[in-house]
């Protein structure tokens, strides 16, 4: 059977929870600075913004944001396997959905460290595409990562949805004129969503499941 619709995941608080390790390898990247690491809330806060966004947000100079990306990424990789978990349900989302659609993944996470995180967790051959921070120049809410993982996949004459739990994933869905889902599992709180989104699914497999019945 030829597939006619195309599903892109968001990660981070879509299918896996990362927390730990991302407020580990944060406080780390402070830390090796010698600056006082943000609460945990604050960082939380930002999650779903590429790392540089975030790191500029929490108060780091302009001109060593880059040096503190690099610590971060060497400490995160070295945890990221072990502090990393699938949300409930989402591993029973993707096999669904790889039932009648094709699957990509478009995360502001590091595309390198995406693919290891996921091929550990037997979930990568699912996907035929991963966009991640290093593919584009316009992270979400900007089109391109959308756009980028269209242009991988096949042509199709059915929809092409994005599941994700921020207004970032839902503005970039709208830009690049295709559907959203937002999901409530995640760091979006429902407020933002509901401004964003009019479709609002507690996780992943309920926002596949909406749309296997469109």
């Amino acid at each position: 059977m030829k597939k006619e619709t195309i599903i892109l995941f968001d990660l981070d608080g879509t299918l896996i929870d990362s927390t730990e390790a991302i407020l580990e390898s944060f406080g780390v990247a402070f830390t090796h600075f010698g600056e006082a690491v943000p609460d945990d809330e604050v960082i939380k806060a930002q999650i779903g913004h590429p790392l540089d966004w975030m790191f500029l947000s929490l108060g780091v100079k302009e001109e060593s944001i880059w040096d503190h990306v690099a610590a971060y990424k060497k400490h995160y990789r070295k945890i990221s396997k072990a502090k990393t978990v699938l949300l409930p349900d989402a591993k029973a989302a993707v096999e669904k959905a790889a039932e009648f659609a094709i699957l990509g993944v478009v995360t502001t996470k590091t595309a390198e460290y995406s693919i290891e995180l996921l091929e550990h967790m037997g979930l990568m051959d699912y996907f035929e595409v991963l966009i991640g921070r290093e593919n584009v120049e316009h992270p979400k809410p900007h089109p391109e990562p959308i756009h980028k993982a269209l242009v991988r996949l096949p042509r199709i004459k059915g929809d092409s949805w994005m599941i994700g739990d921020t207004c970032m994933d839902m503005l970039s869905a709208k830009s690049a004129e295709i559907k959203g889902v937002a999901v409530s599992c995640g760091y979006g709180s429902m407020e933002a969503l509901s401004e964003c989104s009019g479709i609002i699914c507690a996780n992943a497999l309920d926002a596949v499941t909406f749309i296997a019945k469109k």
